[in-house]
């Protein structure tokens, strides 16, 4: 599934301990709905604990080392192809890879948070250069965090979009 994918997926219905009856047959929409409802039906509804539940979903869609091993290698891939495009936002663009990344550590391999600012640093835009320059003069760049790297790339971001709406309320002004 694409990360786009993904986030835009609908979250299963909780049940809070009342209408049970009405979560039932949400749960049952939205588990067909993602093509899991057949494994309920014919695997699941046979086990009579929660806990021989969740050791059969963990044994079947988990995975062992090897396959874990090859979805890691994918998801890494998937990171080191990720370029930041011109019109998205940065927090668009680190949303994106921080998605990617917690995909890899939920399978159990480290990534550190110094791997992304480096990958930050060298795919966005040149508009970010600037910034890029400034944090590299100020900052012994082994120490920054992400934090303070995306803080002030979002915040360059934010006044180049205010300058570009004062330019364009100039132009409106000037046509009336």
């Amino acid at each position: 599934m694409s990360s786009e994918a993904s986030s835009n997926a609908i979250a299963p219905p909780v049940f809070d301990g009342t209408n049970y009856q009405v979560w039932a047959v949400r749960m049952e929409a939205y588990l067909d709905a993602n093509d899991q409802w057949e494994a309920v039906e014919n695997t699941i509804m046979t086990l009579k604990t929660a806990n021989r539940i969740w050791d059969y979903l963990k044994k079947e869609y988990e995975g062992n080392k090897r396959v874990k091993g090859m979805q890691v290698l994918n998801l890494i891939r998937e990171f080191e192809m990720q370029r930041m495009k011109e019109s998205k936002t940065i927090k668009d663009y680190s949303n994106r890879l921080l998605d990617i990344v917690n995909k890899v550590r939920l399978l159990g391999t480290d990534f550190s948070d110094s791997r992304i600012v480096q990958k930050i640093l060298v795919t966005v835009p040149e508009k970010f250069e600037a910034t890029i320059s400034s944090i590299e003069n100020s900052k012994d760049m082994s120490s920054i965090t992400l934090a303070e790297l995306l803080n002030a790339l979002q915040a360059q971001e934010q006044r180049r979009l205010m300058r570009q709406e004062e330019s364009v309320e100039g132009v409106f002004q000037a046509i009336s």
